[in-house]
């Protein structure tokens, strides 16, 4: 055996223990880790010959790395709706680690990876409260989920025109309903090759919404003349967590024929609360929606998972199989991950969502959304009532959609975001919202308390008072 490889073999158990430690010491200063880094050392381009062992490659990490490491997983980080990790998830993901497991054979066959993901699946249906009557898989993150759900969707296509799109590629054009969709959306598109500037614009209704208008919808689907569509709409936008009016577009499916897929990458956890689940009203008679873990189920990256109805399950195997590996089974007779999804390789992604689901429960979720929430309260009631500020949109859900008041200081938006992100003790994300430039900020983090929201506060009074 390589040298290098024996001696970390034998001291497997001192070099885990090493990184436990520091692991532990970086948790326990999550709270206060910079949420911004001006990193600017060089890396060595020459890879040395012989190696160095664990643990040198560990003290090199620490001397070149670690301090530039920001605390993107701690409860000031309102950017990009990252979530933070879960003591359980953080379990699962390490388990995940030292087993090593690849999630692709068929139940029965191979090791337990994907009944451990489909009884993940069937939690996630529970703690949404979607019917079982779906399917689901994991992958890496938001843009795979809605990847994966429109690649169906285009199958689904093909089939109303008598055509195979998996099998003889795109030769019609394929016409996509949205009023707001995600940039993940715009880019699935473009890879699916049915084109990032296929989308025709459905109109929002009045009153500073991001919400489809219904009635405009209708006039969009006419124009069809019939044609089948694919229907995207949002169940949670990123500017302002708008959601579409689900149960008036289940009236519609009875009506036209399309393809109804739902963005609610992490809107989908308002159904975790009592008083919030309603804005999810109807969304259950969809065919795919889009969920990311990372984001407020609070497991580490990268974790998304998709649904799709049971009923397009052979649409989805055509669109994702192996057709041409015998050895790996006919993939129309026998369920597989590998013929079900983009990835035939994956890592057990399951797992540290499971950990999580089972340790802390539907109570626990709750919790986790419902101070989310208070905290995006809290801050959009501060920046309703200061002179300094005026919100962009109501406050909806955990999002605060902000900018500078006043049409005179919108060329000191950029500026002030910069200085306060600089201050390193929070960091939010520039946006537009109707024309004006605006600021973000996304609480999904299960750490965040009342504190951090008051010392963010403190900062951006400080900042505006210069």
């Amino acid at each position: 055996m390589n040298e290098q490889l024996n001696n970390d073999l034998q001291k497997i158990d001192s070099l885990l223990e090493t990184i436990r430690v520091q692991g532990l010491e970086f948790l326990h200063q999550l709270p206060d880790r910079p949420t911004s880094s001006k990193y600017t050392k060089a890396t060595n381009e020459i890879l040395n010959e012989e190696g160095i062992g664990g643990l040198n490659a560990l003290q090199q990490f620490n001397q070149t790395f670690e301090q530039a490491m920001i605390g993107s997983a701690g409860p000031r980080y309102w950017g990009f709706v990252t979530g933070g990790t879960t003591p359980a998830s953080i379990m699962g993901d390490w388990l995940a680690s030292i087993y090593d497991q690849n999630t692709q054979a068929t139940k029965g066959q191979g090791d337990i990876s994907a009944m451990i993901e489909v009884e993940t699946i069937r939690l996630l249906l529970d703690l949404f409260r979607l019917p079982k009557d779906f399917l689901g898989g994991f992958v890496t993150g938001a843009t795979m989920s809605n990847f994966t759900c429109l690649g169906v969707a285009r199958q689904w296509i093909g089939k109303q025109l008598g055509k195979d799109f998996a099998k003889e590629g795109i030769t019609q054009t394929i016409h996509i309903l949205s009023a707001v969709p995600h940039s993940s959306v715009i880019k699935s598109l473009s890879m699916l090759g049915i084109g990032s500037n296929s989308v025709i614009k459905v109109n929002v209704v009045d009153g500073n919404r991001e919400s489809i208008d219904i009635e405009d919808l209708k006039l969009k689907i006419k124009s069809l003349h019939g044609q089948p569509f694919i229907l995207i709409s949002s169940g949670g936008t990123v500017n302002t967590v708008d959601f579409d009016d689900f149960r008036s577009i289940m009236k519609l499916k009875d009506e036209f024929d399309f393809w109804w897929h739902i963005d609610a990458a992490f809107g989908a956890f308002a159904a975790c609360s009592p008083a919030h689940q309603h804005v999810l009203d109807g969304w259950e008679h969809a065919d795919s929606i889009t969920v990311d873990c990372h984001k407020w189920l609070n497991v580490p990256y990268d974790n998304a998972v998709f649904f799709i109805k049971e009923k397009h399950k052979i649409l989805q195997t055509e669109t994702f199989q192996n057709s041409n590996a015998p050895y790996l089974g006919d993939p129309l007779e026998n369920f597989s991950y590998l013929n079900f999804l983009p990835e035939n390789s994956r890592r057990l992604r399951a797992l540290p969502v499971w950990f999580t689901l089972i340790a802390y429960g539907k109570t626990g979720y709750q919790y986790i959304v419902e101070n989310s929430i208070e905290m995006a309260k809290t801050l959009g009631n501060f920046i309703e009532t200061n002179d300094y500020f005026e919100l962009l949109s109501p406050v909806r859900l955990n999002n605060v959609c902000f900018t500078l008041r006043g049409e005179e200081n919108q060329h000191k938006v950029s500026d002030f975001l910069t200085q306060l992100n600089a201050t390193a003790k929070v960091f939010m994300t520039p946006t537009v919202y109707n024309g004006k430039k605006g600021i973000r900020a996304a609480f999904v983090n299960w750490r965040t308390t009342k504190e951090d929201v008051a010392l963010v506060i403190d900062e951006m009074i400080n900042i505006i008072s210069r």
